[in-house]
């Protein structure tokens, strides 16, 4: 099970509100078995519509680990294939002013930290970024703020899902198949339940 203390790299910004999911994969990309393959699909339409002047289209952000979001990212249906796609595109980490709650949770489930700031920290991170693309940045769980060159900032971030990134825990299947012989030995004690 992996520890996540520190993401470190450079940034994302993509600017707007309520950027849901499926804007992040569109309806026509759930149909894979595997979810290998959706980076490439990631924000499909609206790369389409921005004709390569998307932020996940742009030359400078092509090496990018982590997404500086607005407010209410991944709202709409709860497709655990938004934060899939995010995270085959490369995203390790994502700043916002706010996510929703579920794109939240399936974010958690892969181990992906999503902190937050406020919008003011938000704007200036996307701003610096804009500006200086190749910035190093850093998301810090263990004392809790973001790095972007000389700019340091607290984030925010609920104490469960933190606690599960700093000890590994966030990794449910992980966990399930780590503890194996345990499993077996309670299965072992069950008179219903033959063990084979």
């Amino acid at each position: 099970m992996s520890q996540i203390h520190q993401i470190t790299g450079s940034g994302l910004p993509l600017t707007g509100n309520d950027i849901d999911t499926d804007r992040i994969i569109p309806a026509r990309f759930l149909r894979c078995v595997t979810f290998e393959g959706l980076g490439q699909q990631v924000f499909a339409d609206d790369r389409q519509q921005a004709a390569g002047q998307h932020p996940f289209d742009l030359p400078q952000f092509q090496d990018a680990t982590l997404l500086v979001v607005n407010g209410n990212f991944g709202c709409g249906s709860s497709r655990e294939h938004a934060p899939q796609a995010i995270a085959k595109w490369g995203i390790q980490a994502i700043v916002g002013e706010s996510f929703a709650e579920i794109f939240l949770g399936n974010c958690v489930a892969i181990g992906i930290p999503c902190v937050t700031a406020s919008p003011e920290v938000v704007q200036q991170l996307q701003a610096h970024l804009a500006q200086q693309p190749q910035a190093s940045m850093q998301v810090d769980l263990n004392r809790m703020t973001v790095q972007c060159d000389d700019i340091s900032v607290p984030v925010h971030m609920g104490e469960g899902p933190r606690q599960m990134m700093l000890a590994g825990t966030w990794d449910a299947c992980g966990q399930l198949l780590g503890q194996g012989d345990q499993i077996k030995a309670t299965a072992d004690r069950l008179p219903y339940l033959a063990w084979s």
